[in-house]
This record gives structure tokens, sequence and C-alpha cells, in this order.
């Protein structure tokens, strides 16, 4: 068979039923192939190629699998750059495929040549350059294995023309994962020490307890324990949000509760997370009075941030399993129980009177709030970047893992709506619903196209306030409100919608928002509800740059943060 042959059946091997992709000259032999073997790969066409990363990563995030994008040479490839930037980031596997000239043509500037190895060497977990039709199953089977195994992440594989249309003797071996985790006996054992006799522990879940599959595992941990537990922004489903021992997100956005408990904690279990600044702040003040036990995959990670008094290096479902397999005690610790309560009632109380009150119109928080209480637990919570984001994961509720994806690390706008589009492929029998600013939508507007033609049924709600937000926000209290070129001239987003044969709503008050919601819902294919929000609101809690966490949450009067 020819080298374009050899991609697709390596595809095919690898168990990949759905690709994202938009074809151009370099790649043409692949997509002429392609076209003869579409009743076994779903190919589904993106209009712009960053638009196919996001939704190759949305793909991979929602249901555990490898997602995989398709490009031309030259601007193609580079268009990719962003959005595997972006999974690299979070830890998402992928495999991005792109073409590259003829052999003769490499190093001589021919049309549409870039040297993709080079740009992508610092944002990839491995790239290697195909050149010859031979090298392309072995290419294929070890960028696979290399984006799932261990800490996932992106692979780039760049193949020149001539290996597409080269023939070759086609024999595919799939590559088996070789990381394996010798975990410390002693270390276990301390582990538990410490967790037994700890009066105030804080467990928080991270974005690899999802990667891991560890959510069994972690739920069994914290029953048994009776500890209380956070996750990250990116860990967020890891834990059902009615889990008797949640208490909440950590971070500059999170909520109150496990914020404060963070800086009054005596042991801090962290599992799967790398202590962002995004979480810790400053972080020479973070977690003062906490030993912490750092359970990571990733060795380079392990102090690299905060000091681990006891580091544990190993998958977390595994690490997991063996600590569930000791004997842990109970303590029942009431007055930690009770501080956790009293915190949580509190901030509870205070959003109540505030972001969710009537008096202040139509704010993002409610917005957020009424659709996780009538879009129902089956579906999956996609966001874009900002203001949007953080009032996403404040307000929505978790029943189900891997219900939550949003662009962390890199934190990239224009992720939302194409990262939905994947999610809804690899899952359509679920509600996919993605929230997205005025910003951020116009950032990837073109894939309503995708949209249009593929018939994906999403459930868009943009939160158009005319500003960029965040920025805004951070204008306004720490650039003295000189909202410098954050304030947006918006299109008609209803006359776009209908451009694009998509029903839509647009609600501006409290009164009707219900019945949009429910509008939008019930509608059979993709709908656009536009919630024209109040462009003043923030979202608190708000930690500037440098500054530390026990300087914002050991203040007794938080509630006026």
């Amino acid at each position: 068979m020819n080298g374009a042959q050899a991609i697709i059946d390596a595809l095919i091997e690898e168990g990949v039923d759905t690709i994202f992709g938009y074809p151009g000259g370099g790649i043409m032999p692949f997509y002429d192939q392609l076209y003869f073997n579409q009743d076994k790969i779903n190919h589904i066409l993106v209009r712009h190629e960053q638009a196919a990363v996001h939704a190759a990563e949305g793909y991979a995030r929602s249901s555990g699998k490898v997602g995989v994008c398709v490009a031309t040479a030259g601007p193609g490839a580079t268009n990719f750059v962003t959005g595997i930037a972006d999974a690299m980031m979070d830890s998402t596997p992928i495999v991005c495929i792109t073409a590259q000239v003829q052999k003769e043509g490499l190093g001589a500037s021919s049309f549409q040549e870039a040297d993709i190895i080079s740009i992508t060497l610092p944002i990839t977990k491995w790239n290697f350059e195909v050149t010859s039709a031979d090298e392309i199953g072995p290419a294929l089977a070890k960028a696979f294995r290399i984006a799932r195994s261990g800490r996932p992440g992106p692979v780039v594989i760049s193949i020149t023309k001539n290996a597409q249309t080269e023939m070759t003797d086609f024999v595919y071996s799939k590559e088996p994962e070789t990381v394996k985790y010798e975990l410390s006996e002693d270390s276990l054992d301390k582990a538990v020490e410490w967790m037994n006799s700890s009066r105030k522990p804080l467990v928080i879940a991270g974005h690899g307890v999802i990667l891991s599959k560890a959510e069994d595992a972690l739920n069994e941990f914290v029953s048994r324990t009776g500890m209380p537990v956070a996750t990250t922004m990116m860990g967020l489903s890891a834990v059902p949000s009615d889990h008797p021992n949640y208490v909440g997100c950590v971070g500059m956005h999170g909520s109150h509760a496990p914020n404060r408990m963070t800086q009054q904690a005596d042991l801090i279990i962290a599992i799967g997370m790398r202590f962002s600044d995004r979480v810790t702040g400053n972080a020479k003040g973070y977690a003062r009075n906490a030993r912490i036990i750092h359970i990571e995959i990733d060795p380079v990670e392990v102090g690299k941030a905060v000091k681990a008094d006891l580091p544990i290096v190993g998958d977390a479902r595994q690490v997991l399993e063996a600590l569930n397999a000791r004997e842990l005690r109970c303590p029942a610790r009431p007055d930690w129980w009770t501080f956790a309560r009293e915190v949580a009632s509190k901030e509870a109380l205070r959003l109540t009177a505030t972001q969710l009150s009537e008096t202040n119109g139509l704010t993002m928080s409610l917005v957020v709030h009424r659709i996780s209480i009538l879009g129902g637990n089956n579906k999956i919570v996609v966001t874009d970047v900002g203001q949007n984001q953080m009032f996403a994961a404040r307000f929505s509720h978790f029943a189900d893992r891997r219900s939550w994806i949003s662009s962390g690390g890199l934190g990239t706008m224009g992720y939302g709506l194409p990262a939905a589009i994947g999610a809804k492929v690899a899952n359509p029998e679920k509600n996919v619903i993605v929230f997205m600013g005025d910003g951020g939508f116009q950032m990837n507007i073109q894939e309503l196209g995708t949209i249009l033609q593929s018939g994906i049924d999403v459930k868009m709600v943009l939160m158009n306030n005319s500003w960029l937000g965040m920025v805004r926000q951070w204008q306004e209290l720490f650039y003295d409100k000189r909202y410098s070129f954050t304030h947006l001239h918006n299109p008609d987003f209803q006359m776009i919608s209908r451009a694009y044969g998509i029903p839509s709503a647009r609600v501006t008050s409290l009164e009707g928002l219900d019945d949009a919601i429910e509008q939008m819902m019930s509608t059979d294919g993709p709908f656009l509800l536009e919630a024209c929000v109040d462009g003043g609101e923030n979202i608190f809690p708000m930690i500037p740059a440098g500054a530390t966490i026990d300087k914002i949450f050991m203040d007794k009067d938080f509630t006026q943060l």
C-alpha cells in the first residue's frame, strides 16, 4: 500500500474512529486515500487548524482516548502551535499529523515549508519527521504510546509528501506502555501514619486523578478516611459536587472554604496536581502550617513550586489503591468540619445575597446557576477562558466524571467552541454545554460552520457583556479603572447564528431566562443562547500577582472580598 493508506491503517489499528482536520496541498495524498475510507474513520472538517487541535483536545479530555488532528504543511502546521502548547500544559493526549514538503525539497525554502519539528520541540512530549513510507508504522505506534503513557501529552508527526505516495509493506505493531512505578512501602507507611495522626487534613485532587481514571479510588479514600477533599480547577468533576466530603475548588477564583482550610491545615495530600501559581499565589506563603504529601506521576513537578515533605512518585490510581489497602483510621475531627461548614455557609449566604440576587439583574453567575439546575446531570460543561470560565467553574454542579473541560495552564481564548465540538463527537449521548465570553467566542467563531456542516448538537451559551471581562476586572482593581482597549463593539450575534442556520435566543433580563434555557435544552440540534449580562460583574476571590493566599484568606472579614 502507499504511505497515505498506511497512515489510515495505523489509525484504525489504534482504535481511532474520528479525526479533526483541514486539507491542503502537502497532505492531499492522505486526504485522497481518506476518500475511500470514510466508512472506517469519521473526519470532521474544521474551519481553522487551531480549532482542529482544540477539538481533538475536547475529544480526548471527555473520552479518555487519544485525540487526532491533521493539517497540511507550512501555515497549516504552524496554525496547530497554540493548540499543541495548550495540550502540553494540560497533559492532554493528542497525536497531531502534519504534512511536509517533498524530502528533496527540505531546507530549500520550498513552497509552504516550515520546520514544524523545531517549532514544536519545546511544546511536545515527542516529535518526529517521517521521510519515507517505511517509517510511518513505527513512528505512529511510538507516537500513540508516548501520547497516552505516563503523564499524557501531545505528539507531532510530520510526514513528507513523498512518504505519503511511496509504496510500503505495511505491518503495524502497537507499542505497549512501558512506564512502571515501584512504590516505596516505607513512604506509603509514613503517609498513612501522617494521615491517621492529622487533626486538620485536606486532600486536593488535580487533573491527574482524572487522567489516571482514579475517581473511584479517590472517592473510596476520602470516604474511608473522613477527610475533606477539594479540587483544582482542572480537577473539577473528579469528585461529585454533592459528595459529603467535597468542600469546593481551590485557587485564586475558587471557594473560600478550601482556600482558608489550606492555610489552616496541618496536612495536605496533593494528588495529581502541580501547585500552579493560580492555586498557591506566592508559593512562599502557601500552606505554612502543613506537611505536604505530594502524589505525582511526573517527578519534574515534585518540589518545583512547593516543597514536598513526602513525595510519592507514581500513577494516582496506583498510589490511592495502595493506600486504600492499608489500615486507614478515621478520627472524627469535629472542629475541623465545623470550621469548613461555617466558612462555606457564610460564603453561600454572601453569594445568595449578591451574585445570585434578582436585584442585580442578569449576571454570569445567575446564568450558570440556572443552567446547572435546569440542564440536568447528563451533561459535559465546556468553557472558554476568562470570567465565563471562572463563573462556570464556581456555579456548575458536577455529577459525572470527565464532565468539565476547560483550558487551564495556557488559558487559551477561543478554546471553548472547538473543544465542545470534540466533546460532543466523543459523547453523542450527553448534553454538551459551552460557556463563552463575547471575546473568546469571536476568536473561533468560524467553527459555527463546522457545527452547520457536521450537524453537531452543541448548546452554546454566550455571555455578552461587551467587555474582555477578566482583563477589565484587573484594570478596575489594579490599574485605577484605566480600561485600555477592553471594551468591545460587537456584531449582531443573533443574525450571525441565523446565517449559519442555528436557532438562537437572546435574553436581556432575569425575566425569561428560565424559558430561554428550557428552549435551548429542548431544541433538537445546536442552539445559541445569548445572555446580555452585567458588564461590571466581577468574579471573587481575587488574588493579585505576587500576593500570598494567607493575606487574603486568613482575614476574619473575608466575606467582604
